[in-house]
């Protein structure tokens, strides 16, 4: 089979609904639920409470729509989403298989909503190293966010709405008209999005250690696949490594690794040029300037969490340099980044500069790829392709790579 047969045979058998699919003759998909237990550290509450310090804050962000949307429709109380807090996720097992001794955490990219494409992903990644993979959502992604997000005619009318509103407006679409202008409106929510969900991987691994999962034995082994955005994440995840979780991890990134403010995303399928420039000016230019302002922030992105102390130090490849690269120049064995030549989302010689550090000092291991055919980062094995056999091949070569790391 191609890469291409095998996506859309696997597309057509996986949902959501049923608790164990039957997917192909190498594969079972389990679907596990999951109650996240961080939401509330989500804009739209009363007020906050660190669970860990003696801080509270009272500030609130407002919620009113100035960046070109119906408020009601997208800029929503984020803490009070449903679909964020309550979800299912897809486990591969190895056909016959009901529980594992290794895991891989797989995570995916920025504003996705269908984990169709890391299908045959987790297949190939359970097929060569006999590991259940565990595909993960990022808050307000995949299946973590409103379906009305997703309504076609809604969201049409939504980016034409931002376009008469920003005239020189880029790559505006249906696609990322949701992400765009929620981040537009409120660039925090990178941030605090994002440590939702490193909470809730950590919620998961602590579920897993302490016996409660029924699939994954206590002391399964732990290592993670990430893929563009996914990877930024999956760093974070290694950097802070709570509790020695990850003393053993084994890090893969698939076309990611660069810090915020050395990727490239204003593309159709992720943001759009308006929402790009206002969150890197709110994350990298004038960050510091928001953290005076806002005392949450502060705290969560200072030494009392190094979790949002890592955070704060991925997103500006000039700033914390030091503390950067010693960090992961102790974790460098369990690095491994691919990249490919030609995306221009994830430029290569980005992942370079952020992995191998200034001087090229830290010793992650880099392997950038050719490709011969035409691809997008958003879909680095294309199922519509003219070059079928090419794709199929490339697949391969890089899973190769990928699960010899993992084993």
């Amino acid at each position: 089979m191609t890469y291409a047969d095998t996506y859309h045979a696997l597309k057509a058998a996986i949902n959501f609904s049923d608790e164990i699919i039957q997917a192909d003759e190498s594969v079972d998909v389990l679907n596990f639920d999951f109650e996240s237990l961080n939401y509330s550290i989500l804009p739209g509450e009363d007020s906050y409470h660190c669970p860990s310090h003696q801080f509270s804050s009272s500030y609130c962000y407002p919620f009113s729509s100035s960046a070109g949307v119906i408020s009601e429709v997208l800029d929503i109380h984020d803490s009070h989403v449903q679909e964020n807090k309550k979800f299912r996720y897809h486990i591969f097992m190895p056909k016959g298989q009901k529980e594992t001794e290794s895991i891989v955490l797989m995570l995916h990219g920025f504003n996705e909503k269908s984990w169709a494409k890391y299908y045959p992903w987790a297949k190939r990644i359970t097929e060569l190293t006999g590991k259940a993979v565990v595909l993960f959502p990022i808050a307000f992604h995949m299946n973590r966010a409103p379906n009305v997000w997703s309504h076609q005619r809604g969201m049409f009318a939504a980016s034409e709405q931002r376009k008469k509103m920003f005239p020189n407006l880029l790559h505006s679409s249906l696609s990322n008209v949701a992400i765009s202008t929620r981040l537009h409106e409120k660039p925090q929510r990178f941030v605090w999005s994002g440590l939702q969900t490193y909470y809730d991987v950590i919620q998961l691994v602590e579920q897993i250690k302490s016996g409660g999962h029924t699939a994954i034995k206590s002391d399964a082994a732990i290592d993670i696949f990430s893929y563009s955005i996914g990877a930024f994440l999956s760093e974070i995840l290694v950097m802070t490594n709570y509790n020695n979780y990850f003393d053993a991890t084994r890090l893969v990134m698939f076309c990611g690794g660069p810090v915020f403010n050395r990727i490239s995303p204003v593309s159709k399928f992720i943001l759009d040029s308006e929402a790009n420039v206002n969150l890197y000016s709110f994350l990298v230019e004038h960050l510091d300037s928001h953290i005076t302002k806002d005392d949450r922030l502060k705290h969560y992105l200072s030494e009392q969490h190094p979790e949002g102390l890592y955070f704060r130090s991925m997103l500006n490849y000039n700033a914390m340099v030091d503390f950067r690269e010693q960090r992961i120049r102790k974790i460098s064995e369990q690095l491994y980044a691919i990249a490919l030549d030609g995306d221009t989302v994830i430029y290569p010689y980005e992942v370079l500069n952020t992995l191998q550090g200034k001087y090229r000092s830290t010793k992650v291991r880099v392997d950038i790829l050719d490709s011969f055919y035409e691809f997008i980062h958003e879909a680095p094995f294309p199922e519509k392709s003219a070059d079928e056999l090419g794709v199929s091949l490339q697949f391969d070569t890089v899973f190769q790579k990928v699960c010899n790391w993992l084993e």
